[in-house]
């Protein structure tokens, strides 16, 4: 059986973006997120400087590539994708050691 895989993407938001029209891209995008197989558990949150941590929560690592391969395909999605600074992002996979919920 395969590990639960947290998928971090980090990035800042193109300028103009403000954070409630982001916010609320971000979540017209849930939908396609909860249906994609393998999706666990997701979390968006913003630090001062206006980094943005996305937590992604993988059943297993196939499935998260799985998702990052059809994210950009989807009308719904555009935007979000269209509101990050493609050159701030940097995206991790890592196995899940310990949660609490």
């Amino acid at each position: 059986m395969s590990n639960a895989i947290i998928e971090s993407v980090t990035f800042k938001l193109n300028e103009g973006v403000s954070h409630d029209a982001f916010v609320a891209a971000a979540k017209g995008m849930n939908a396609w997120v909860v249906a994609c197989p393998g999706f666990v558990h997701r979390r968006l949150s913003c630090t001062e400087d206006g980094t943005w941590i996305e937590h992604i929560q993988w059943q297993d690592m196939p499935s998260a590539k799985a998702a990052a391969a059809e994210i950009g395909k989807v009308p719904g999605n555009a935007d979000f994708l269209s509101a990050i600074d493609g050159k701030t992002v940097q995206l991790m996979h890592s196995e899940l050691a310990v949660a609490i919920n």
